[in-house]
C-alpha cells in the first residue's frame, strides 16, 4: 500500500508537469498578463530601453520573446516530467534540480494566473495541489522526511485547493462561465439548474476540506475517497464536456492536457488513503518506500 502511495505521488507530479508542458509548447499561457501590463512596466520599458511603451506593445519582436520564454518554460516543464518518472531509489542531484526549477515555474504560472482573474485569492490557492506537489515529492527524498508531516501536508494541499474551488462555485466569487458551460453540456440542463448543482458542489467542498482533519478515520477516510472521485470528475469532465465527435483528436490536443494537470486532485487523496499514520521509524518506512521503481 505505501508503495502504491509513492508511484501515486510521483505519477501526479508527472502529470503536473507535462500537462503544463504540453499546455505552453503547444498552446500559451498568461505571461502576456505580465509583460503587457502597462501601468506595471511602462516606466521600466522607457527608461531601460528607451522607447516608447506603444512601440514595445506593439512590437513584433515583443510578442516574439515572450513566446519563446513560453517555449523554453514548457521544455522545463517537459524535463522536470522526465526527471520525476526516472526518479528510483534515490533522488539525483539532476532531478532535484529540474523537479524544483519545474515547481518554482508552476508557483509563477500561478502568480500569473492570479493576476490574470484580478488578484482572486482562491485564483492562486485552487492550484495548491498542483504547485505543492513537487515540493512534497522533494520532501520525502530528505533526511528530515516524516511520513505523518507528508500526509498533514498533503491533507492541507487537497483541503484548500477544494475550497478554493467552492468558492468559485457556490458564488463568493463570479461563478465561472466556463463551470456552468460544462455542467449543462454534461447534464443537459438549463443554467439556472447549473448555478444550483455549482452551489451545492461547493457546499460539499467547504464540509470535506473540515472531515479531511476530524480525528475519526472513518469520516477522514470518507471524505479522502469523495476527494478521489470529485477530482477525478472534474479533471476529465475537461474533456467530455468540450470533445467534438467530429474532430477527436483536435478535441483530444486542444483539452486532454488540462486533464492531466489536474489528474492529482484525485490521485493525491488516493495516495493519502493508502498511506496511514504510521509509528514505524522513519529509517525503515523511507527504505521500504524507496523500493517503488
Amino acid at each position: 500500500m505505501k508503495h502504491i502511495s509513492l508511484l501515486l505521488l510521483k505519477l501526479s507530479v508527472f502529470f503536473i508537469f507535462l500537462g503544463r508542458a504540453w499546455q505552453h509548447i503547444f498552446w500559451d499561457a498568461p505571461y502576456r498578463s505580465f509583460f503587457w501590463d502597462e501601468s506595471l512596466l511602462k516606466p521600466v520599458v522607457e527608461s531601460l530601453f528607451s522607447i516608447s511603451w506603444q512601440e514595445y506593445a506593439t512590437s513584433t519582436t515583443t510578442d516574439t520573446v515572450i513566446q519563446k520564454l513560453i517555449l523554453f518554460n514548457g521544455l522545463v516543464y517537459l524535463a522536470a516530467a522526465m526527471a520525476t518518472i526516472t526518479i528510483r531509489q534515490t533522488l539525483k542531484q539532476w532531478q532535484k534540480l529540474l523537479i524544483t526549477l519545474g515547481g518554482v515555474s508552476l508557483v509563477i504560472l500561478t502568480l500569473l494566473m492570479t493576476k490574470e482573474k484580478f488578484y482572486h485569492a482562491a485564483q492562486f490557492f485552487e492550484h495548491s495541489i498542483q504547485f505543492g506537489l513537487p515540493f512534497c515529492l522533494l520532501y520525502f527524498y530528505t533526511k528530515k522526511y516524516n511520513p505523518n508531516t507528508l500526509i498533514l501536508t498533503l491533507k492541507i494541499l487537497i483541503a484548500v485547493t477544494f475550497v478554493s474551488h467552492g468558492l468559485y462555485a457556490f458564488g463568493f466569487y463570479p461563478v465561472p462561465g466556463n463551470f456552468v458551460d460544462m455542467v449543462i453540456q454534461i447534464f443537459n440542463c438549463d443554467e439556472e439548474t447549473a448555478i444550483t448543482f455549482l452551489y451545492i458542489a461547493g457546499i460539499v467542498d467547504f464540509i470535506l476540506a473540515v472531515l479531511l482533519f476530524v480525528p475519526i478515520a472513518a469520516i477522514s477516510k470518507s471524505a479522502l475517497y469523495y476527494a478521489v472521485f470529485w477530482g477525478i470528475l472534474t479533471a476529465f469532465v475537461r474533456i467530455v464536456a468540450n470533445f467534438q465527435i467530429e474532430f477527436p483528436l483536435l478535441s483530444l490536443h486542444q483539452y486532454f492536457y488540462m486533464v492531466l494537470y489536474r489528474l492529482g486532485h484525485g490521485l493525491v487523496p488516493l495516495a493519502v488513503v493508502l498511506m496511514p499514520m504510521v509509528t514505524t521509524s522513519n529509517s525503515v518506512l523511507k527504505t521500504e518506500l524507496k523500493k517503488v521503481p
